[in-house]
């Protein structure tokens, strides 16, 4: 046997070092380009100030379609190429059920146009965060590539804020809500947007220096804080030192039950504590005695009008997201006129019961709220816990709560939900594999 390496064989290992690098550097490039694209959009700095403007989403725009579409055959074809395990995991029972009834929904909506516009990109994005995660094939490349990105946002808003205040603060010229003049939304269209996205960039600096990563961590931290603060984000700036508080028990109870309980139980309270009071006096009179507005800010209204809405077509719903902003909202009774331009309720689970039914909200908390904590508990049992697993609880839990008050639920290419899918994928994967150290 030779000993001696032949010139080809160097070429062949040169060509195959370099092929790693284009794929290293292409794996990076889309995993902080996609979340780019989810949190910043293809239509930034909106002037909330323009009379003509409706829809603040980008969800209705042809380069979001079609970036999200780009995106979805890149980062499949790339998972594939690695971790086409990964991909065979979610041709589960529970996502597949709740495909086929999201399916079932756009077919009979009541305005399937609507609903298979909306349902396109729904699926783009979707496909992408489920593939997104399996793109890294360390802690260190993850942790990195989130810091990256993070960072990059957090440099657009800030910029934003100082260069042009006009498109990056509300002001009392705004066509609607004039009266958050002075909140910061930075590169958002609204304030609770921001402060959301802002809320869970602080979970991810704290994972970044839990990873090692002190310098950035940090830095996430303090500028996700402060935006947060200026943003005047009371819902989330609570909610993140709730699911702080509770994620943490977690290393003191350790049976799935008892975390079900703890995690689960606030959820619950709240939504009986909101929505409940439209449909029970004895909820209504409770929240009267609180320290708080019994209407939340005029929300009781809209939740009114969706619950009678809701009584009509229990079974199916009106359509994969085929009400809010559709013709499904026809022969308004007076005094209700403004429902024809609402956007949402205000509640995640109010509104996917619009959409599909009963059946539709059930399979949601099956696949959204039970299958994700089952997958902590899996992860954690098996010792695949720590950094990581602690990050994607804290987004899944802080998702959960923002939708009792918040409606992203597959709203096509809104950041809260992409990063929420982000957690839920995450889990899921944790719970079946080992990312490399």
């Amino acid at each position: 046997m030779s000993q001696f390496i032949t010139t080809s064989d160097v070429r062949a290992v040169v060509s195959d070092l370099r092929q790693r690098q284009v794929m290293d550097v292409l794996r990076g490039a889309t995993f902080i380009g996609v979340l780019l694209l989810a949190w910043v959009s293809l239509r930034p700095f909106i002037d909330l100030g323009n009379q003509a403007l409706k829809d603040m989403s980008t969800g209705n725009e042809t380069l979001t379609y079609l970036a999200f579409g780009g995106f979805a055959v890149l980062t499949l074809a790339l998972a594939m190429r690695d971790n086409m395990p990964g991909l065979a995991t979610l041709l589960s029972p529970g996502y597949l059920l709740f495909g086929g009834w999201i399916l079932l929904t756009v077919l009979l909506s009541l305005d399937p146009g609507t609903s298979i516009r909306r349902f396109a990109l729904t699926v783009c994005v979707v496909s992408v965060a489920a593939a997104l995660m399996l793109l890294p094939k360390s802690q260190s490349e993850l942790a990195r590539w989130f810091s990256v990105a993070a960072l990059i946002l957090l440099a657009i808003c800030y910029l934003g804020v100082l260069l042009a205040p006009n498109l990056s603060i509300h002001l009392a010229t705004d066509t609607q809500e004039p009266h958050l003049a002075g909140d910061w939304r930075g590169s958002f269209g609204h304030k609770n947007v921001a402060a959301a996205v802002m809320a869970m960039l602080v979970f991810l600096g704290i994972y970044i220096v839990r990873s090692g990563a002190w310098l950035s961590g940090i830095a996430i931290i303090a500028l996700s804080a402060l935006f947060l603060i200026k943003a005047e984000g009371k819902s989330s700036t609570a909610l993140l030192l709730i699911v702080l508080g509770l994620t943490q028990l977690t290393i003191v109870v350790r049976s799935f039950w008892g975390r079900a309980a703890m995690m689960l139980t606030p959820l619950l309270i709240m939504n009986l504590l909101s929505v409940g009071t439209v449909m029970s006096t004895g909820l209504a009179e409770i929240v009267s005695m609180l320290p708080i507005d019994p209407t939340f800010t005029g929300r009781t209204d809209i939740w009114t009008f969706a619950v009678q809405a809701l009584q009509l077509r229990l079974p199916i719903g009106y359509g994969f997201a085929a009400f809010w902003g559709s013709s499904s909202i026809q022969n308004l009774p007076q005094g209700m006129e403004w429902a024809e331009y609402a956007s949402h309720s205000h509640n995640g689970y109010l509104d996917t019961a619009l959409a599909m039914g009963l059946p539709g909200l059930m399979l949601l908390i099956a696949v959204l709220v039970i299958a994700p904590l089952r997958d902590f508990h899996a992860a954690d049992r098996d010792g695949n816990s720590g950094p990581l697993a602690m990050l994607l609880l804290q987004i899944w839990l802080f998702g959960l709560y923002l939708s009792s008050m918040e409606s992203f639920f597959l709203d096509r290419a809104d950041p809260m939900w992409f990063t929420f899918l982000l957690g839920v994928f995450g889990l899921h994967y944790l719970a079946r594999f080992r990312l490399r150290e």
